[in-house]
């Protein structure tokens, strides 16, 4: 695929580096040298310098035999106007970056197709969306939810306590006949090998185990993994970013009695103004006396959100010392990743990556619906939808060809999360989801197209 990228920032430069990794063919348009001299040094991907809004750099970039247009840069009106304008050049698709979720609410009232945006993407929603998933499910340290929770992602790691530790796939499956979940990934203790799960796969004490489950198969993985789902009331949210006034705006909303740390002043009482339902707190909440002082023992839930990763992490490590049962970070540098998670911190939530996921599914072939990437392991979860004409369409899963390093998790039927085993039949209109090492995904493809 032919891809144009507006915005060489932090999303703009993180979508090339994993598009590049895809051998897509990237040209990357950004007035600022710096960055594009980064970008050129680092990635296999032609960059141009000047503004992206401009036409005539537009065609030196070739937009009107593009397939995919992406408007990532720091101004919604700006990406808006690239996609607008690609479009009406030639180019096949559009997605535009935007801060006010108002668009995306409204987007089918407005009619932004009309204008030639195909999608409307907000890293901050998405940052603050997987937040509330998260205070949902507080015993998984990853979430994902298909179909508004018909079929659920949710990754885990296994301790002594968990039941079917020692035991292999097909054997915890006779033991525990009637569970709505199946194992699709693992990676091993202290390892960076990702595992598509077999009947003779053995679960092992340690394992970062990713589940699908179907409804109420959420309760039972934490009763055979001896997790507790504890429900949140109370959060405390350092930093009011767009992603903390977003977080505690739909939290507040949700019932949650949220709390917002914000060190600038101004800042702070423009959020007290539009949320009264909040309380908010002129302070400098990096300093441990003063969480102390705001009762940071007393919550349920820490979310730091603030603008540097290193704050956020460790003011996270100073609220689970303070027996905070629940902590998520907002972290830049995907190298935090597996560190974070070893010294005990719940949940990280990467922005760069939210938004690559939602982008994603663009380039897959298939009818791609919804696609994850899975937090430190080299796979993918996506959501097809079976047409008539796919090779999967009408045939018993066992007898499928599948490649062996991807698995189908579930698949959503007429709005209703089922766990499907060997003997289910897939129909026109199932939506399947399906998870794939990296190497398998274009052999997966093929089956839906």
């Amino acid at each position: 695929m032919k891809i144009i990228i507006a915005g060489a920032g932090e999303v703009g430069f993180h979508l090339a580096k994993l598009l590049s990794y895809e051998s897509q063919e990237i040209t990357l348009i950004d007035t600022n040298k710096e960055s594009l001299i980064h970008a050129d040094t680092h990635l296999d991907i032609k960059v141009i310098r000047g503004d992206a809004t401009s036409i005539a750099i537009l065609k030196e970039a070739r937009v009107e035999s593009s397939d995919l247009v992406i408007g990532v840069t720091a101004s919604e009106t700006t990406n808006i106007t690239v996609c607008v304008l690609s479009k009406q050049l030639g180019a096949k698709k559009t997605i535009a970056r935007i801060s006010n979720t108002e668009f995306i609410t409204n987007k089918d009232e407005v009619g932004f197709t009309k204008f030639g945006i195909d999608e409307l993407i907000s890293p901050e929603a998405l940052a603050a969306s997987e937040i509330e998933l998260s205070l949902k499910q507080t015993s998984f340290n990853d979430n994902y939810e298909f179909e508004d929770g018909a079929l659920t992602m949710a990754g885990l790691t296994l301790s002594k306590e968990a039941l079917f530790v020692g035991k292999k796939v097909k054997e915890a499956a006779q033991i525990f006949p009637e569970i709505h979940f199946v194992p699709i990934a693992i990676q091993r203790a202290g390892t960076q090998f990702t595992l598509i799960p077999r009947g003779d796969t053995k679960f092992k004490r340690g394992d970062n185990v990713v589940f699908i489950t179907s409804e109420g198969g959420a309760e039972e993985l934490c009763k055979l993994t001896g997790k507790v789902n504890l429900e949140i009331k109370n959060v405390m949210i350092l930093g009011g970013s767009q992603i903390g006034f977003k977080s505690a705006r739909d939290l507040s909303d949700k019932g949650f009695n949220v709390k917002l740390l914000e060190k600038n002043k101004e800042r702070a009482f423009d959020i007290a103004d539009e949320l009264p339902n909040v309380l908010v707190i002129n302070s400098d909440g990096r300093k441990v006396d003063i969480l102390d002082e705001e009762g940071l023992s007393d919550m349920d839930a820490f979310v730091a959100v603030g603008d540097n990763s290193e704050t956020n992490i460790m003011s996270c490590l100073v609220a689970k010392s303070k027996g905070v049962n629940k902590t998520i970070a907002l972290v830049e540098n995907m190298d935090y990743f597996e560190l974070s998670h070893s010294i005990g911190i719940d949940t990280l939530i990467n922005k760069k990556l939210l938004a690559a996921n939602n982008i994603f599914r663009y380039i897959r072939k298939g009818e791609v619906v919804a696609m994850t990437k899975l937090s430190n392991m080299n796979a993918e979860l996506l959501e097809f939808e079976v047409k008539e004409t796919s090779a999967i369409c009408n045939k018993v899963i066992k007898h499928i060809e599948f490649p062996r390093s991807a698995i189908i998790g579930g698949v959503i039927r007429n709005g209703v999360g089922l766990i499907a085993l060997g003997d289910f039949k897939i129909q026109k209109g199932d939506r399947v989801v399906v998870c794939s090492l990296l190497r398998s995904i274009k052999g997966v493809e093929k089956l839906f197209l």
